[in-house]
């Protein structure tokens, strides 16, 4: 395997096309560790170990908000949430700020093409808004795998088609089979779109549920991963305190010890649920390979954000800033022009997406953009990229769930650079700083995963 320090030969453009097709897999909630190839042994990923193996995988990717309509709606536009009004998981409906990356693809002429979530806007009972031009010529809308949408839910009418109901199969076993899963239906639509659209540029988002909660994957799925073989939590008693005086500061759960919530029943369960997509991004890799479109697209694999999983106390997500939420996978491959089996551990942000996907198809990115670039650090032209990137959470979790009734609606934003991390959260007296050169340290010393961040409080 080749490291960013190898020297590397950027292979000549002119090899392929100038216009090249767009395969974006989104995952949503996985955290970065969840890759075999790039350092977790627990898991099984032969299907992403080969595309981070014919391609690029950035070691320091992070997104823009630990939840998912704030992150969502920065990596489609380029621009941080809150610039562009898309702060909030439940928004009424897509602000409109600025244009979509796939808008600006569809007017130069690319066909794109969307299953799964889009989560610009709420959805909770109704199917979302979409915004006034997306860009998308094929819209597969799934938010999730409830039967909450009487119309409009195209999983469940595929579910339908093929002679079952989602809400009574899923209802009666607590998980669907892997022949009517989600994750299925999200790239049988993604192939039979590439099959369908071959010889013109294209660009099609996957954006799956999983492995979101609730931990339902499929038994044949479920039973590959023992519980006790998984890694346990990121997660020592000190912890517990340091939540406490995080404690008017929102979040999904009030933190405990990991065993008091099953944690590793949740880890095995999370990476069962990601075995399956691995599964699925072979299927659409072989797609391309048979199509005669693989030396011609760009694959991208990515997360909205990650998951607590037990780390310092914690599951799900919330305002807070530790690696499990907000360092995400990012991987890119093409092959003949990005070069193999490189790992990078240059800081990015998925800000960076858009921009990189509008270089590679001719454009110019728009001036409001914050996200620059990976097409010189891809192709080895570079190493650096930033020197620091952020993160936001600006009132972002909808307040009038049940078992919110005291949430505050935080802001807090986080600016992190190779070596600190600094955590703001706004009104409040308390902040977190860390130094990340220290604690890599101390998980050598103590054999706990890399980049494990301590909580270290500042009143």
């Amino acid at each position: 395997m080749v490291n960013e320090s190898s020297t590397t030969t950027s292979v000549a453009r002119s090899k392929a096309s100038p216009r090249p097709n767009v395969l974006w897999i989104c995952a949503d909630q996985q955290r970065w560790n969840t890759i075999h190839s790039l350092g977790n042994e627990h898991i099984r990923t032969p299907h992403l170990d080969r595309l981070a193996n014919e391609g690029v995988a950035f070691l320091n990717a992070f997104c823009q908000s630990p939840i998912c309509t704030p992150s969502r709606s920065s990596f489609l536009t380029g621009m941080y949430p809150s610039t562009v009004h898309g702060c909030g998981n439940g928004n009424d409906r897509w602000a409109e700020a600025a244009p979509l990356v796939t808008k600006i693809l569809a007017d130069s002429g690319y066909r794109c093409g969307l299953v799964g979530k889009l989560h610009l806007a709420g959805c909770h009972g109704r199917v979302e808004p979409r915004p006034q031009d997306d860009g998308y010529a094929v819209f597969h809308w799934s938010h999730s795998h409830k039967d909450i949408w009487p119309e409009g839910h195209a999983y469940a009418d595929w579910v339908k088609e093929k002679g079952g109901d989602l809400g009574k199969m899923y209802q009666e076993k607590g998980y669907m089979e892997p022949e009517l899963h989600q994750t299925k239906f999200c790239a049988d639509k993604a192939i039979e779109f590439m099959e369908e659209n071959a010889g013109q540029p294209w660009l099609m988002s996957v954006n799956l549920f999983d492995p979101h909660v609730p931990f339902d994957p499929p038994q044949a799925y479920r039973e590959k991963y023992d519980p006790d073989s998984v890694p346990d939590p990121l997660f020592r008693e000190s912890d517990l305190e340091a939540q406490r005086k995080l404690a008017r500061v929102d979040f999904q759960v009030v933190a405990s010890a990991p065993e008091s919530f099953q944690a590793k029943e949740k880890i095995a369960a999370y990476y069962a649920m990601i075995e399956q997509i691995d599964d699925h991004v072979g299927r659409m890799l072989d797609c391309l390979e048979k199509s005669g479109q693989r030396e011609n697209t760009i694959v991208i694999f990515t997360s909205d954000h990650g998951e607590m999983l037990g780390d310092h106390g914690l599951i799900t997500k919330g305002c807070r800033f530790y690696e499990g939420l907000v360092h995400v996978p990012l991987i890119f491959s093409w092959p003949g022009v990005i070069p193999q089996g490189i790992r990078k551990t240059a800081l990015v942000e998925l800000t960076d997406i858009a921009p990189t996907l509008l270089d590679y198809a001719g454009l110019k990115k728009g001036e409001r953009m914050v996200g620059h670039s990976l097409r010189r650090i891809l192709e080895g032209e570079a190493d650096g990229h930033r020197k620091s990137v952020r993160c936001e959470y600006y009132r972002a979790l909808s307040l009038i769930a049940p078992g919110r009734e005291d949430w505050e609606g935080s802001y807090a934003t986080m600016i992190r650079t190779d070596r600190y991390k600094l955590v703001v959260y706004h009104g409040h007296d308390t902040g977190e700083l860390f130094d990340l050169k220290r604690i890599r340290v101390n998980s050598a010393i103590f054999g706990t995963t890399r980049n494990s961040a301590r909580s270290v409080l500042d009143s």
